[in-house]
């Protein structure tokens, strides 16, 4: 099944390509929805079988069985979670991807990808405005990129105890409560106390709180503080240029999750609110959520790469013709060894479009976002519960309790309409729109915000 063969290996790339050309060519493209186990198990059958179904039949049950039980992320209406809406280049060249067999671990075996992807994470770091020092590495997701940084944070905060004399091993991670679930579970892997530092009157991380928080439980216990460039429930940024003054007072890394958020430092209208992030010891941003690149692509980024090698870089004798060598390899940056070149669909955009077609994306985003929330505004039945930082806009219906939430979201997507699903706050069933997709208009939200009517 290795050989190629002109007939049936020609076919069947032939039918793949046509079917991802169609997919690519739609717009829009259909919502769908889910389907229960048994349903999908009656309409597909087995198969995965002794002889195989074929290539004309195994694409015909993902094509009409499996695909529509899947909601498209890039539909202009899914408002909730945060969205996936990549380019159709960034998409298109995903295939390119997958076909080429490239292994993006190493330089040795793929400096022309690892090349891409570093000067593709050169533009995020100028963005954040971090040093010319600074790189990283493209993992799978916001998890792994937390979990990797915070993992080369404690590696060095213990190395720098120990020649220090110091008898503190440190364990302790400071963030507030607005954090991604993704550090409660980094730390859980990690066996370190997360220490949750009370919010200001604006939801926020401060300087002042984080302070007196780190003091009161001994600031050498500590190896880590997690501020968020954009939380996910509310688009919250955190008070970043005093808690980096804080951290580099106290001598304990400063990371930033900007996992979501920290797409909005391509936008030149509210670059100012993330004033401190060049200050990070690491950085995170999640392309594949407001960078219009392909799931899965978390950019991973460090002031110092050297703190980040010393921490995760794997030795072993078949390894050492890799680690003998000067070169880049991005497995030295992150969790894990093998990895696919998952940044080269948004270098293919970037590369295709320019950077100033991404500033303008992201600011048309944030022009629906401002239409939202003043359409709110405008309506007696619903109303914001806080003053929208970024493109995330939480709020109530008046008068609904959860039931009336979860039977509203329920019937929009039974509809295909759209997908908006409740979430909370201090104990309130709420909803939100996450508008991260160019393609969601003005008439999207307003249609919405009828249904509640």
């Amino acid at each position: 099944m290795h050989r190629y063969d002109p007939d049936t290996t020609s076919a069947t790339v032939d039918s793949v390509l046509a079917y991802a050309a169609e997919r690519l060519a739609l717009d829009p493209v259909p919502l769908d929805g889910p389907a229960s186990a048994a349903e999908l198990t009656e309409a597909a059958g087995p198969t995965i079988t002794a002889a195989g179904l074929g290539a004309a039949r195994a694409l015909d049950v993902f094509a009409d069985v499996l695909a529509p039980a899947c909601l498209s992320t890039d539909h202009p209406r899914y408002l909730s979670f945060i969205p996936c809406a990549p380019t159709r280049e960034a998409a298109a060249f995903d295939v390119v991807v997958g076909a080429s067999s490239i292994y993006a671990g190493s330089w040795l075996e793929g400096s022309g990808a690892v090349h891409a992807e570093n000067e593709t994470l050169r533009w995020i770091a100028d963005l954040a405005g971090l040093p010319a020092e600074a790189g990283g590495v493209f993992v799978n997701g916001g998890t792994i990129g937390n979990l990797s940084a915070l993992v080369a944070a404690r590696h060095t905060a213990r190395e720098r105890a120990s020649s220090a004399g110091s008898s503190v091993r440190p364990w302790r991670v400071a963030t507030t409560y607005g954090a991604h679930s993704s550090i409660q579970s980094a730390c859980d892997v990690m066996d370190a106390e997360l220490v949750q530092v009370e919010m200001d009157e604006h939801w926020r991380l401060s300087g002042e709180n984080l302070r007196k928080t780190m003091l009161d439980n001994g600031p050498d216990t500590f190896f880590a503080v997690v501020a968020t460039s954009g939380t996910t429930n509310f688009g919250i940024i955190d008070d970043l240029t005093s808690v980096a003054e804080v951290c580099r007072e106290l001598g304990v890394w400063f990371h930033v999750d900007g996992a979501y958020g920290g797409a909005g430092l391509a936008a030149p209208s509210i670059r100012h609110r993330y004033a401190g992030v060049e200050q990070a010891d690491s950085f995170i941003v999640d392309p594949h959520k407001w960078l219009f690149a392909p799931f899965d692509c978390c950019a991973l980024l460090y002031r110092d790469p050297a703190l980040a090698r010393a921490a995760h870089t794997q030795k072993a004798s078949y390894l050492d013709v890799l680690n003998e060598a000067p070169d880049w390899n991005p497995t030295d940056y992150s969790v894990g060894l093998t990895r696919r070149a998952r940044g080269l669909p948004l270098w293919f955009s970037l590369a295709v479009h320019g950077t100033q077609a991404y500033a303008d994306a992201v600011e048309r985003t944030l022009e629906v976002a401002r239409f939202a929330e003043a359409e709110i505004g405008r309506r007696p039945y619903v109303e914001a519960l806080r003053e929208r930082d970024l493109s995330v806009i939480v709020f109530r219906r008046l008068g609904w309790e959860a039931r009336d939430y979860g039977a509203w979201s329920d019937r929009l997507l039974a509809e295909e309409f759209a997908f908006v699903v409740p979430t909370a706050h201090e104990g309130e069933t709420v909803t939100r729109f996450a508008i991260v997709n160019p393609l969601t208009s003005e008439d999207d939200i307003s249609a919405i915000l009828d249904t509640m009517a």
